[in-house]
């Protein structure tokens, strides 16, 4: 233990200046050879709402972690009100007054609200657990939140969300937390609960409570921060006064600058739809969202944390129910009710999730792409057809490019990559004429991910219409022929070939004045300036 190196008491600026709350150092984390926060600084004073805003695998996940407990850091140091400290565990942070509110709220629905505050950690007296005392403090902090007495004896599950994540906060609060982090507190709420959000946020600042506020949402940071950190490639590129920086300015310095994505140039015929959805809706994750995709296109919807652009795809292929709009495809309106029935249709889609969603790890190739067509590959509906099962995988291992020496190959025993072109190999197998791809290239290398483009683009040239679900901006942009944003819950701005990630990622963020047809327009020196600015890096 020891003081804030980053604080000097004899300097006359410091003493000016008051103790952070919490100062992070030159922080690293490393997981094997990803470097996922790199030398990141974060200083918060006493009383504020400090903002920590970046793209998609920034490093933000990955800090909130190391501050939480949940990760340690490799190099760096951090210090709260002055003292250095060492977070080894979230005991420790816990400890320390340093507590997380996730944005899904982490409680036990069937327990009462007083249960969940004191889960671990239950007031005594003599031995026994001091219910009057408990009672006592969760009306003290449901009166902080502007929340009624009488959800004290409240089952959780009884409340809505936004109320469930005030319990949340109220948890936080029980333990004395001096630094509450906020992680995308507002991604789940709509803006009449988001105003409720921010009316605790400041009666919790005006008590000393410092914030640590991680949103997607640009254009909400003005209305509750006081100073913004900028997060790229795990490294913190500086710290802003939220009244001296535009929210436009803070895309830039997200992305760093006007950033130029090379694609080689495809014709796509003007035919009628493929793929339409119209007006489609899943109550409470989104609604009147509107997407056409013509044979041989390729469409990117692209949304950040929270918009509900994972779930449009899912509702697509019949993961979940729509509760509102319709699906067409090739001009007939339709409403997928599971897998199979989008498969019926026409319909195949890749998964976010290969390991959990898309593959058997411990059965060899051949089985998973066999996997979903026992019916084309069996003799009479009764037995599979293993030699036809083998050379169907073979055609499939040459066509897609799979690095293996065998079709029985375990899957397990394959690359990242080479186990996502087999997730892509077993939709491919009845030809479809949509392909819903959801993150189609996460977690797999450089090299991978261009032979995924390249299967693809080659899939699209065939006639094949393709929607490319993600959260990548960088890829959505050089793969799409358009790209579509996903702004709470519903399509918004469009953009096609000339559009860039600070334009995109600008109207995905809220951003005003940024439509499609601006695309390209940034002014040129935007690039020179940021780079100055940082210090890193079938039924109808």
């Amino acid at each position: 233990m020891g003081t804030d190196p980053a604080h000097d008491p004899h300097d006359p600026r410091d003493r000016a200046r008051p103790i952070p709350r919490l100062a992070v150092r030159g922080a690293t984390k490393r997981f094997g050879a990803v470097r996922a926060v790199r030398g990141a600084d974060l200083v918060v004073a006493p009383g504020t709402v400090h903002a920590v805003v970046g793209e998609n695998g920034a490093g933000k996940s990955t800090l909130i972690k190391i501050l939480s407990g949940a990760e340690r850091a490799d190099t760096g140091t951090i210090a709260v009100d002055g003292e250095e400290v060492t977070i080894s565990s979230t005991a420790d942070a816990m400890a320390l007054g340093i507590a997380t509110v996730y944005q899904e709220p982490q409680l036990f629905a069937e327990l009462t609200v007083a249960e969940n505050v004191f889960t671990g950690r239950e007031l005594r007296r003599r031995g026994r657990v001091d219910w009057a005392a408990q009672h006592a403090k969760v009306v003290e902090l449901l009166t902080l939140l502007g929340l009624p007495e009488r959800y004290a004896t409240a089952a959780v599950g009884s409340l809505s969300i936004a109320e469930q994540q005030q319990v949340s906060i109220a948890k936080a609060l029980a333990g004395d937390a001096r630094v509450l982090i906020l992680d995308e507190p507002s991604a789940i709420l709509t803006d009449a609960e988001v105003e409720v959000l921010f009316g605790v946020v400041r009666r919790l600042t005006a008590r000393g409570v410092s914030i640590v506020y991680i949103s997607h949402r640009l254009d909400e940071l003005p209305l509750i921060a006081d100073e913004v950190t900028v997060m790229r490639d795990g490294r913190t590129t500086g710290t802003y006064p939220i009244g001296e920086v535009t929210v436009r300015r803070l895309v830039e310095l997200m992305v760093g600058g006007l950033v130029e994505t090379e694609r080689a140039e495809r014709a796509v015929a003007d035919a009628p739809p493929r793929l339409e959805l119209r007006g489609l809706g899943l109550e409470g994750r989104f609604s009147g969202v509107d997407v056409r995709v013509r044979p041989g296109e390729i469409v990117a919807l692209y949304g950040l944390v929270g918009s509900g652009v994972a779930e449009i795809g899912a509702t697509v292929y019949g993961i979940a129910a729509a509760t509102a709009g319709e699906v067409v495809v090739d001009g007939r309106a339709v409403r997928p009710r599971n897998p199979a029935h989008a498969k019926a249709l026409g319909i195949a889609m890749l998964p976010a999730d290969r390991k959990q969603q898309g593959l058997f790890t411990f059965q060899p190739i051949s089985f998973n792409i066999s996997a979903g067509h026992l019916g084309l590959l069996s003799r009479a509906r009764v037995w599979v057809d293993r030699a036809r099962e083998r050379e169907v995988a073979r055609d499939m291992v040459r066509r897609l490019s799979v690095k293996t020496p065998s079709e029985r190959q375990v899957v397990s025993a394959l690359s990242g990559g080479n186990a996502q072109k087999v997730v892509l190999a077993r939709q491919l197998v009845d030809r479809p004429g949509v392909l819903v791809l959801a993150e189609p290239t996460q977690g797999v290398d450089v090299g991978a991910k261009e032979e995924i483009h390249r299967i693809v683009t080659g899939l699209a040239d065939e006639g094949t219409a393709v929607l490319v679900v993600t959260s990548d901006l960088p890829e959505a942009l050089r793969l799409a022929d358009r790209v579509q944003v996903v702004r709470a819950g519903t399509t918004t701005a469009e953009f096609g070939r000339g559009a860039t990630q600070v334009d995109v990622l600008a109207a995905a963020a809220g951003a005003g004045g940024v439509a499609g047809d601006v695309a390209g327009d940034v002014a040129g020196d935007v690039a020179g300036d940021v780079a100055g600015a940082s210090t890193g890096e079938v039924a109808p």
